[in-house]
């Protein structure tokens, strides 16, 4: 039997015969609460998927693979509408006091906890939010999210509970004993059933931005204590209170959510049920199913989009998914080198630190060029020239990117072989002097994991030698790290320049300036003894604290935050790149502008407030549809 056979027999052997997720029986469609969602015309979301879920416990996890699932069954304080704007959640309302350090939220009424059958378990209270804090902060319980209490928000003795449960793990790890904390000391405290607060170490007035982490979401104290480790271990090891109800799930076979009957809000919950089958050829064959409509969703690789483009039965389907600016791409100059000595990292060391030289290679690299690896047809629309993207924060209609002086460099294009040219004249006399070794060798590695980064890494190397000639520098690209990438090459600092990513954690410009915080584990600038980096860098950092201390004023918050950017930007610390390019093209008939939006958080990944429509919008569709959007 061939493949595609193979998938469109057993599509039509699942829709005969649909096993309930909590039981190998066949649902009783009759009496199952789940009837609506399996009616001859329920609306059903179909699509292909090749990396497993392995963690249903979203407490612990933050994998976006896993929040896939998350998003849709549990849901948080705060929702989002189309537009990124933060509305009602379970919370139906909320208020801070006069210096944002302590948030009360009031729980609307009727929202429930069921378990993979629908069946009332209890309602959803305070004292969730509680349980959920208590159990992130503890450290035994290795949750991946915990620094969301402690980053930004600084949620009132949670760092401190954590240290000290760390402690109790690993007593020979700490140098001394840090403070005993109580989870009972938390800054989470449930006043009622329906009232929360929380209170902060220090004013965050972007703290509802942070609710809809994992880490922030409810837990049954009651359920978790029966189930204890079993918690999440499958379906049937979980409560919902979310727009669906995972009802089928089968590792390497399908997923099928549910539309959740009890659900607060099923009115804007449109689709019935989203059947979700495993394939480990799904890149590859998911275009093909589509056209077919066994599926509803397929994301075209790039390899193949010429050839599709130019049939005109299935162009049709074809449109560019929304950029994401949630990440920024950005290469970095590592100031610290912690390479092997053939690549010289003495030398390196010296020439780093010459701003002529960094500007050099930015004036270099044509940015357009290289987005064309990964969006042929309109490259400009990625290229990203500030750390922080555009359209990520604004006020009062002011784009953050328009202040601080980011104006001028956000709509500057940084390629100039001339000016290159110009620059490394200069840096090579003032490097010589210092020693310099020409050509200097510049270790750059990249992912081989990610799909176009190795042709990226090639093509930047020829931008730069070709431009500034090779008797000048000398890239070594090289396939980053024998131990996982962010550990064998990043974190370790052995790289001289690479290419790295960012996203944003929360509503506020703070979140964009931790990569360049002393544990950032970046560019390492803060470990050079260099008078002019470390000159650079007192600045920045005297900006950055200005900024981080103005709680009221939030427009001049952020103007002082953009100015710590622009210092960070006009000495070539680091040379912003892009956005992320979303899914890229996608055949999809679904929507984007009719779902939940935010650039932080998982709100993109719900399926509540989307319609299934016939069929996918063209390129010329969804270029008008996201031109209405970008008007806020």
């Amino acid at each position: 039997m061939s493949r595609r056979l193979g998938v469109i027999l057993g599509f039509f052997f699942i829709h005969m015969v649909i096993l309930s997720g909590c039981g190998s029986k066949l649902p009783d469609i009759e009496n199952h609460v789940f009837e609506e969602a399996f009616k001859d015309d329920a609306q059903v979301f179909r699509t292909l998927y090749s990396s497993e879920v392995q963690d249903l416990h979203y407490l612990r996890t933050i994998s976006a693979v896993d929040t896939a699932i998350t998003a849709n069954i549990v849901d948080a304080l705060v929702d989002y509408d189309s537009k990124g704007n933060i509305i009602p959640g379970l919370a139906k309302s909320w208020e801070s006091n006069d210096d944002a350090t302590e948030w009360t939220f009031h729980l609307r009424n009727g929202i429930k906890w069921v378990d993979c059958e629908g069946e009332y378990y209890a309602d959803v209270v305070a004292d969730d939010f509680v349980t959920a804090a208590e159990y992130v902060n503890n450290a035994a319980n290795g949750c991946d999210c915990q620094y969301m209490y402690s980053t930004g928000s600084v949620v009132l003795n949670a760092q401190e509970y954590y240290d000290y449960t760390s402690y109790l793990i690993s007593p020979d790890s700490f140098s001394e004993a840090p403070k005993k904390v109580e989870a009972s000391e938390l800054g989470v405290i449930a006043l009622d059933s329906k009232t929360l607060v929380y209170k902060l170490e220090r004013p965050c007035t972007f703290f509802p931005s942070v609710l809809s982490y994992t880490s922030y979401l409810p837990i049954c104290r009651k359920y978790l204590n029966e189930v204890g480790s079993m918690f999440a271990r499958s379906n049937k090891n979980l409560l919902y209170n979310g727009a669906y109800i995972l009802e089928y799930y089968q590792p390497h076979e399908k997923q099928i959510l549910v539309k959740n009957p009890y659900y607060w809000d099923s009115d804007h919950v449109y689709i019935d049920r989203i059947e979700n089958y495993y394939d480990t050829e799904s890149v590859s064959i998911a275009p093909e199913q589509y056209m077919e409509g066994n599926i509803d969703k397929a994301v075209v690789s790039p390899d193949k989009l010429d050839e599709y483009m130019e049939n005109p039965q299935i162009m049709d389907e074809i449109h560019h998914s929304r950029p994401d600016v949630s990440f920024t791409y950005f290469y970095a100059f590592n100031f610290a080198p912690n390479f092997d000595s053939k690549y010289q990292p003495e030398n390196w060391s010296k020439a780093v630190v010459n701003s002529y030289f960094r500007k050099a290679i930015m004036a270099s690299i044509n940015k357009s060029e290289i987005m064309k690896i990964y969006e042929p047809y309109n490259p400009e629309s990625l290229v990203n020239n500030t750390f922080t993207p555009q359209g990520v924060l604004s006020i009062n209609e002011i784009d953050y990117t328009s202040m601080g002086g980011l104006e001028a460099i956000k709509e500057r294009d940084s390629y100039n072989p001339i000016l290159a040219k110009k620059y490394a004249k200069v840096a090579r006399q003032d490097l010589s002097n210092e020693g310099v070794m020409f050509p200097v060798k510049v270790l750059m590695p990249y992912n081989p994991n990610v799909k176009g980064w190795q042709e990226e890494a090639y093509l930047i190397e020829k931008q730069i030698e070709s431009t500034l000639g090779k008797d000048f520098i000398d890239i070594n690209v090289q396939v980053g790290g024998d131990t996982g990438y962010l550990i064998g090459a990043r974190r370790s600092g052995k790289y001289a320049f690479m290419k790295c990513r960012w996203g944003a954690d929360y509503e506020d410009p703070q979140t964009w300036t931790e990569p360049f915080m002393d544990d950032g584990e970046y560019m390492f600038w803060h470990l050079t003894d260099n008078s002019n980096i470390m000159k650079i860098r007192e600045e920045w950092n005297a900006r950055i604290d200005e900024a981080s201390r103005i709680t009221s004023d939030i427009e001049k918050r952020m103007e002082t935050f953009a100015q710590a950017e622009e210092i960070i930007l006009k000495n070539t610390i680091v040379i912003p790149l892009s956005i992320m390019n979303g899914e890229g093209y996608v055949m999809s008939k679904l929507n984007d502008f009719e779902g939940e939006y935010a650039p932080y958080g998982m709100a993109n990944q719900r399926y509540k407030n989307y319609k299934l429509h016939e069929d996918s919008m063209n390129i010329e569709e969804y270029e008008a549809e996201y031109k209405k959007w970008l008007v806020h």
